[in-house]
């Protein structure tokens, strides 16, 4: 019976998909999110500075998106299909950045400001940008690898704090881009993930996959023009963008940007602005109820909080509770979605550890290795279609064809679902664990360690923290009798951004390794 319940859900699902896929590619639907709001709301607040208060309108956000498309074509050459990099913190502008590209078919590329001068060669190398839009702390390292990366400090815009600036350049501009040269296959985004091979892997979001990503969300979280929420999550992560950011400004809700997350800042904002949802991840969920202003702190119009990346311990779902603030849990990944799965708040407690069920227009399998599909209470890779799919790698047909097979995402998540339809995420077929948020993939470390002349092997291995949920745990093998601990933390602080960093290490004689050689790490064990 569960069965057919299972394959009816499928069923209905995939016909939804199907027509209003068909409905969407036969109609010229409206892209331009920013003019539709500034003709029907040109006052509401769209966007505010959490740290300068700085405020702009509908109006004004689609004004500065026009003017910024216009300087960007006719001062860098900037046409479609172009990227342009984003090599900075948050900042209002950033999303003012995205626009005016979007308006020009062009795609924006954040990079994670977090890593080292040789992953952020790897990605601006791989990524081929027209324009490199970055904050002036990170200047002196774009001059470190300026030989390596191929782009002319020429084509080096700041993004903010001169008169050339990005921002003070859009200000004072004059001139307009009417035109909106994106269509629905157009890519907006193109956000990069960690790979398993060692090589961050860019996911390429398009505009059609935005938008069913935001009516999923809206249909989930009920999100309405009178919305509004504090986005923290740093903007080269889907979470900053996609979570709620993209799908409030469809629906011409309000966003507050700050930097960085600090446990204070974020009630303050959320109280001051009236905020009606609340996103975190279980770590900073955890900070924010353990801050000293929590209790006092007016959060009477938030009508939930939104946590992902992994479950929510029940002690804090029992915390946030008490200030009335129900806990909605979900899951997804930046190649699809990134809003796939939803826990409402009802069933929190209940089903302790699930990720819901599907949002709307999602079809899920549940595969074995064969590709067969398992019925309930069997674990095996969690496969996704719909909508809301990445276009593929860029610049990596490889992986993309290894990922996306007969419209189908293999997400690389081992999970199960339960007699009444609701998934769990049981492990991860590719080894990643998450630390504080952050996908970290262990053969990417294990290779950094590697270049060690002195190291034999390395196998890295997540393991419970209380604070960031996983750290990393490094086994190693020495070529003789030299091990040195603290060069080799000091080799991956160089090499790796630091929540990458193994928290520890083991020095191992030999790897445990099976009968192919290959290196049994469930065999490893953290003490």
């Amino acid at each position: 019976m569960n069965e057919m319940i299972s394959a009816e859900f499928k069923k209905n699902s995939h016909d939804q998909v199907t027509k209003l896929g068909h409905e969407f590619e036969s109609h010229e639907f409206e892209l331009d999110w920013l003019k539709k709001w500034s003709q029907y709301t040109p006052n509401r607040s769209a966007l505010v500075d959490g740290d300068t208060h700085q405020e702009l309108t509908y109006s004004q956000m689609f004004d500065q998106a026009q003017k910024a498309a216009h300087l960007l074509k006719n001062k860098y050459g900037i046409n479609k299909g172009d990227r342009v990099l984003h090599f900075s913190t948050n900042e209002v502008y950033s999303f003012v950045l995205y626009f005016a590209l979007a308006r020009l078919g062009a795609m924006l590329v954040p990079i994670n400001y977090r890593l080292t001068p040789r992953e952020i060669t790897y990605l601006i190398s791989n990524s081929e940008p027209a324009l490199i839009v970055y904050e002036q702390q990170y200047h002196g390292l774009l001059k470190e690898i300026e030989q390596e990366i191929h782009v002319p400090e020429s084509h080096w815009l700041q993004i903010k704090g001169t008169a050339s600036s990005f921002v003070e350049s859009v200000q004072s501009y004059a001139q307009k881009y009417d035109g909106f040269d994106s269509t629905t296959e157009t890519t907006g985004l193109i956000i990069y993930t960690s790979g398993t091979t060692g090589f961050p892997k860019g996911a390429m979001i398009s505009h059609k996959a935005l938008f069913w990503n935001s009516v999923n969300t809206a249909l989930r979280l009920n999100i309405t023009s009178t919305d509004s929420a504090v986005i923290f999550l740093p903007l080269f992560h889907t979470g900053g963008w996609n979570v709620l950011s993209t799908p409030f400004f469809h629906h011409g809700a309000q966003i507050v940007l700050t930097k960085k997350f600090d446990a204070d800042q974020i009630l303050n904002l959320s109280s001051k602005y009236k905020s009606t949802l609340l996103f975190g991840v279980p770590t900073t969920m955890g900070m924010m109820s353990r801050s000293n202003m929590f209790s006092a702190v007016d959060l009477t119009t938030i009508r939930y909080a939104i946590v992902g990346g992994e479950p929510m311990p029940i002690e804090q779902i029992e915390i946030w509770q008490k200030k009335n603030i129900p806990i909605r849990q979900g899951f997804g990944l930046t190649e699809f979605g990134p809003n796939v799965f939803s826990l409402g708040e009802a069933d929190s407690i209940r089903k302790k550890g699930s990720i819901g069920f599907p949002n709307f227009y999602s079809e899920v399998s549940v595969r074995d290795d064969d590709g067969h599909a398992l019925a309930a209470d069997e674990i095996g890779e969690l496969w996704l279609k719909g909508p809301m799919c990445m276009s593929g790698y860029w610049k990596n047909p490889k992986a993309t064809a290894e990922t996306i097979q007969d419209g189908w995402l293999k997400t690389g998540d081992l999970v199960r679902y339960d007699s009444d339809g609701y998934f769990y995420v049981v492990g991860r077929k590719k080894e990643m664990y998450k630390s504080g948020g952050e996908n970290v993939y262990p053969v990417e470390i294990e290779q950094v360690i590697q270049k060690l002349d002195w190291i034999k092997e390395a196998a890295v291995i997540g393991v419970h923290d209380e604070q960031w949920g996983e750290v990393g745990h490094a086994f190693v093998s020495v070529k003789a009798d030299y091990y040195d601990e603290q060069v080799l933390r000091e080799h991956c602080l160089k090499n790796l951004a630091k929540f990458k960093n193994p928290k520890f290490f083991t020095l191992l004689k030999d790897l445990p390794k099976g009968d192919s050689g290959k290196i049994l790490k469930r065999e490893l064990k953290h003490t």
